[in-house]
């Protein structure tokens, strides 16, 4: 019987063997975890479930029983340590297991603070799993004070339910601007005015010297001298693709677990999908931290499984929820020369993004319709004028026929 042996339990791993089971797969399948949970959904962490309106198990993708039902044999709490490709094994703990074929969904790992500058700390926080997130849970009280390290989308979710909570929230973000990676300066602009409106103190162009504390932090020095009294820290400064598996067994790396088309790797049997991997787009290579990314391109590696030889075309969307905003996103802004403003706080209002009269990307707030015709209009390779997008009396669904 063929085996089938997926290594990663979170939003790429169970879409895969989800559907393995159903497209038809009729053979072995195990599925293991690190974590003692079944898998889960991240992004409502450190937002619904931190503030406590959503139960543990309205986080698990499907229900533990699903695995049993799908004669699925999910391995939990269990971390391999060796792959051997020339033997096609895995190494569990004293457990040798055979594979036939062996799909790497491994995710990301967050960067945490050196501990020569007080990371190792108590009550240092970073946000990624469960566990991150149950621990500091706790100390999310009102009149706590917390430092918030990094102004990207995570930091930022971090502040909104800290200030929801009536905590006294310190953002810093060492580059001149929140967002300025991912983002234009108008998308900036637009959430720094939001959460100063909601009492975050925001430093920008501001870094972290050195957290400080008996065992746990007390304290925090800025890199402008500032010294902040503080309860606890959230670090929130970008996540790394998790390889180290995957480079020890000899497959090649390339901003992440290179992958072609199809979702292989340059090592016979084995596959890799989400977070953890880079793969082919438009000429290039990139890496997608996204939780469409990750169903999407799992889903297509369990057909190529099953024999399709489908390749994976990313289509690029993600979203941030913060205080009453939804932003989404569609598109990937690598390379703007400009940005087309449409509509204007606290309406909807969304930000399009142009490489010369090419349309790249949409960052839309409260807008929905905005990024529904914007993500349509991407997918199609359609740009319309930059004027005609700016023009408040422009009939937007018109531009998705033209």
């Amino acid at each position: 019987m063929r085996h089938i042996v997926v290594i990663g339990a979170g939003q790429a791993g169970s879409s895969c063997v989800a559907k393995l089971r159903n497209g038809g797969f009729d053979g072995k399948i195990t599925l293991i975890g690190a974590e003692a949970h079944p898998p889960y959904q991240r992004p409502p962490l450190s937002k619904a479930y931190l503030m406590g309106e959503m139960a543990l198990e309205r986080l698990f993708l499907r229900p533990e029983a699903f695995y049993a039902e799908q004669n699925i044999d999910l391995r939990l709490g269990a971390t391999v340590s060796a792959i051997d490709p020339g033997a096609q094994q895995i190494a569990l703990g004293d457990e040798v297991i055979s594979y036939d074929d062996l799909v790497l969904t491994t995710g990301s790992t967050p960067h945490h603070l050196p501990a020569a500058i007080g990371g190792a700390l108590e009550g240092v926080h970073v946000v990624r799993g469960l566990a991150d997130v149950d621990a500091m849970a706790p100390r999310f009280k009102a009149g706590a004070r917390v430092l918030i390290v990094g102004g990207g989308y995570i930091g930022l979710e971090a502040a909104s339910v800290a200030a929801k909570l009536g905590l006294e929230v310190t953002l810093v973000e060492m580059a001149p601007r929140i967002l300025q990676r991912v983002a234009a300066p108008e998308t900036s602009d637009f959430f720094r005015a939001l959460h100063q409106r909601n009492g975050v103190m925001l430093r920008e162009g501001v870094g972290l010297e050195r957290l400080a504390g008996e065992g746990a932090v007390s304290s925090a020095v800025l890199t402008d001298g500032t010294t902040l009294n503080v309860d606890f820290v959230i670090v929130g400064v970008g996540i790394a693709p998790a390889t180290s598996l995957a480079e020890a067994a000899g497959v090649a790396l390339d901003n992440g677990i290179a992958v072609d088309s199809l979702g292989r790797t340059n090592v016979p049997h084995i596959w890799a999908a989400g977070d953890c991997t880079s793969f082919p787009y438009r000429g290039g290579r990139i890496r997608l931290e996204s939780v469409p990314n990750a169903i999407e391109q799992a889903e297509v590696v369990a057909e190529n499984l099953m024999g399709a030889q489908k390749e994976y075309h990313a289509k690029p969307w993600f979203w941030s929820d913060q205080y009453n905003v939804k932003l989404q996103i569609a598109g990937l802004n690598t390379g703007y020369d400009r940005v087309v403003t449409r509509g204007a706080a606290p309406g909807p209002v969304s930000f399009w993004y142009y490489r010369g009269e090419t349309l790249l990307a949409v960052d839309a707030a409260n807008d929905p319709r905005g990024y529904m015709i914007g993500k349509r209009l991407i997918e199609g390779s359609k740009s319309p004028a930059p004027d005609v997008i700016a023009n408040p009396e422009t009939d937007m669904k018109a531009l998705l026929s033209a």
